[in-house]
């Protein structure tokens, strides 16, 4: 099978490009850093998204967070890319908005994508609850009976925060239907086996219902808040050193098979390859 192609959109103010590209590219895709004048016609050769498998619009402050974190990209990719992004989808490719990525795609609306309707915002990523950017680490209980295909054969992980606007919020109607579809795909967590239940700093932002990630109702489109690309190696996490040590004489797992970011990336590179 051929890898798949996957376009990482750069420019104005995203800034995990390059831990992006490598977690890809080791995940099995090849990856192409592409800057979004390129995509929409801006500079240069047109560049299609539709000559790709995976589309990743990362993290960052994407034009300074003017407006709103977010804000100005969503408004960017309807102006320009609207009937390219509905191809795209309707072709079956992925998409997954990592952060700022991901306040971006609500914004555009393709996510939470009900009932088919991409391009009509119904939640929202507003500021944290505590006023402050954060920084840190987060536990992550994952939905099994989510169709999301990046998380496939996951329930579990740690993964960085890094944000202001990270709390996700929407109407109780839109909640109940993201439940009934099981489109909340990862929710913060105590440990693995229990929710956050809103407690600061296990839910970082104050999320409704401890909600750090949602998909589409197909399961192809992914955002979170949550940074996968970050912990592409076990010796990524803070704890390494001490988890090691305690593996080391019998009192822990091994943290080189502990479940990382790269998984995400995997699951998105099989699925392109079985069925793109």
């Amino acid at each position: 099978m051929r890898a798949p192609k996957a376009l990482v959109l750069t420019g104005y103010g995203l800034n995990c490009d390059y831990e992006t590209h490598y977690a890809l590219e080791q995940a099995g895709a090849i990856a192409h850093r592409v800057h979004i004048n390129q995509v929409i016609g801006g500079f240069g050769k047109k560049i299609s998204l539709l000559d790709y498998q995976i589309f990743v619009l990362g993290g960052g402050f994407s034009w300074a967070d003017d407006h709103g974190a977010g804000v100005l990209m969503a408004n960017k990719l309807r102006e320009y890319l609207k009937e390219e992004i509905e191809r795209f989808l309707e072709q079956g490719g992925l998409a997954i908005g990592i952060c700022n990525g991901f306040q971006g795609f609500v914004n555009l609306g393709i996510l939470p994508g009900l009932n088919g309707d991409y391009f009509t915002r119904k939640v929202a990523l507003i500021g944290n609850d505590k006023g402050n950017f954060i920084n840190t680490w987060v536990k992550l209980r994952i939905n099994p009976k989510s169709p999301c295909v990046f998380t496939r054969g996951m329930e579990y992980i740690e993964l960085p925060v890094r944000h202001a606007e990270g709390k996700f919020y929407t109407t109780q109607d839109v909640l109940k239907e993201l439940k009934t579809n099981q489109q909340v795909v990862m929710t913060y967590a105590a440990d693995k086996d229990k929710d956050a239940q809103g407690r600061w700093p296990l839910n970082p932002n104050g999320s409704l219902d401890d909600i750090a990630g949602i998909c589409d109702p197909t399961g192809r489109v992914f955002g979170l808040m949550p940074h996968p690309e970050a912990y592409h190696h076990f010796t990524n996490h803070p704890l390494w050193t001490r988890k090691y040590e305690a593996y080391k004489r019998g009192l822990g797992e091994n943290p080189e098979k502990e479940p990382n970011g790269l998984y995400i990336f995997k699951n998105a590179v099989e699925y392109a390859k079985e069925n793109l």
